[in-house]
């Protein structure tokens, strides 16, 4: 008897709502216009959340002169951001883990966009610094908990190509972070960056009523009655746009044990080689990532003395071409695999940040050159860690594993902004060679230790 209504048949089958019956019947979904539009809707949250977390780097350079601002400072504001979402991550992978990855999500954008219009009411230096700390919660928690459910309602094969198209969609907010900022800063005001920063709240109540729990999250705790039903609501609609009887389920997994989630986990093997080469790529590729992207136009402005429009302008370049590195690595990671693409990503950051700090730095077209050539690399390493951090850990702690991860981002993404602005000063080259060192560093690492996920079944990577 064929299956016709998207329903797992249940004569021979696991427990329905079971581990392995959930695993089972995501492997056999085809990739339909469903996906496509839980990828756009969740998409465009993450949009916002790159366009608010690069908002600083484009009204700096107004905020500089208007408010005084010495480069501790601007480094200050830049890296505070950070700090919330650190603890943001942490504390929205610990929600994710108790009440559901879309209650996380959708706490966590309510909390970046309500503070995205307290930024655009800040009158100094010190109400913005506390407004931009508690933005940092929401941000920090939306995107790592995103990339979890949507790894979790992803097949194996095509996983790579599928998810990153998505994370594409945090290089595209970052590119129109400079856009929108090129044309409203000097137009209508630094304040309205952060208003458009804000709109995010209105698909809230779409994302509640259209996307279900995810399913691998509802079985991973024992609530194998609403892990069948969302699962059977997922089979439904992406039948619907299937236009065709689903593909038989086919039972390749064996029993999974359920098992009570744990930070301790993280630790223990065989997931704590994992986890120290995944922080390692974390810290290397978002020193490079966001030292060079939130700092560049204040750079122009301040050390090259650029008018405003030109140093917002070069800026922009050079998120371009970071996005036609992430677009690259979002195309081909499949075929190559995350260890080749992580390694040559790494290294070929590191030899940009070199010819960098040897170039002295002399003109604005040597840091737009070399400096873009490092973004490049250090984007597509950027995105393609929001794929693999997920395919490292069982569901159980999935969610804790990749907020811990996004940690270290923040910590990275903090002393990065922060030794740019204390050596604006002593000169910036040794500072960008210190950047290249860690990158090839990290390259290295990820040549001999990192292990290859392409393809793998979730369940099957993490017992």
């Amino acid at each position: 008897m064929s299956d016709t209504t998207g329903a797992l048949p249940r004569s021979s089958s696991p427990a329905p709502g079971s581990i392995t019956d959930i695993t089972n019947r995501m492997e056999r979904l085809p990739f339909t216009k469903w996906q496509v539009k839980a990828r756009v809707l969740i998409g465009t949250a993450t949009f916002f959340d790159a366009f608010d977390a690069l908002a600083i780097a484009q009204v700096l350079p107004v905020l500089t002169p208007l408010w005084g601002l010495n480069g501790a400072q601007t480094g200050l504001l830049i890296s505070v951001g950070y700090l919330g979402q650190l603890v943001g991550a942490l504390l929205f992978s610990w929600v994710a883990e108790r009440r559901g990855r879309v209650f996380a999500m959708v706490g966590a954008i309510a909390l970046f966009t309500a503070l995205s219009i307290a930024c655009a009411l800040s009158w100094n230096f010190e109400s913005l610094l506390v407004f931009r700390a508690f933005q940092g919660l929401g941000l920090g928690g939306q995107v790592p908990i995103a990339a979890v459910y949507i790894s979790e309602i992803t097949k194996a094969h095509g996983r790579g190509r599928f998810i990153l198209l998505y994370e594409l969609i945090f290089s595209v907010g970052v590119v129109a972070a400079g856009l929108v900022g090129f044309w409203v800063v000097p137009h209508l005001g630094w304040e309205f960056m952060f208003l458009v920063g804000a709109l995010p709240l209105l698909i809230i109540p779409i994302l509640l009523r259209w996307l279900p729990e995810s399913p691998r999250w509802l079985s991973g705790v024992g609530r194998d009655h609403a892990a069948d039903h969302a699962m059977t609501r997922i089979e439904q609609q992406v039948q619907k746009a299937y236009e065709a009887p689903l593909p038989p389920v086919e039972d390749h997994h064996p029993p999974t044990p359920r098992k009570e989630s744990s930070w301790a986990e993280l630790f223990r093997p065989p997931y704590l080689r994992r986890t120290l080469v995944v922080w390692a790529i974390w810290i290397g590729a978002y020193m490079v990532y966001y030292g060079i992207s939130t700092w560049l136009p204040t750079l122009y402005r301040t050390v090259f003395k650029l008018p405003l429009e030109v140093s917002l302008q070069y800026g922009l370049i050079s998120n371009v071409i970071g996005l036609g590195g992430a677009t690259l690595c979002a195309l081909t990671i499949d075929y190559f695999g995350r260890r080749w693409w992580f390694a040559v990503a790494l290294a070929g950051s590191g030899i940009f940040l070199f010819l960098l700090a040897l170039s002295g730095l002399d003109t604005p077209s040597d840091l737009m050159i070399f400096g873009s050539g490092a973004y490049f690399f250090a984007t597509a390493a950027a995105i393609g860690i929001y794929l693999y951090t997920p395919e490292l850990y069982p569901t159980r702690v999935r969610a804790l594993g990749v907020g811990t991860a996004t940690a270290w981002l923040r910590v990275a993404s903090m002393i990065g902004p922060i030794l740019i602005g204390a050596f604006i000063g002593y000169g910036l080259a040794s500072v960008f060679a210190v950047f290249g060192g860690i990158a090839i560093l990290v390259a290295v690492i990820v040549a001999v230790f990192a292990l290859e996920t392409k393809a793998k079944v979730l369940e099957d990577l993490s017992p």
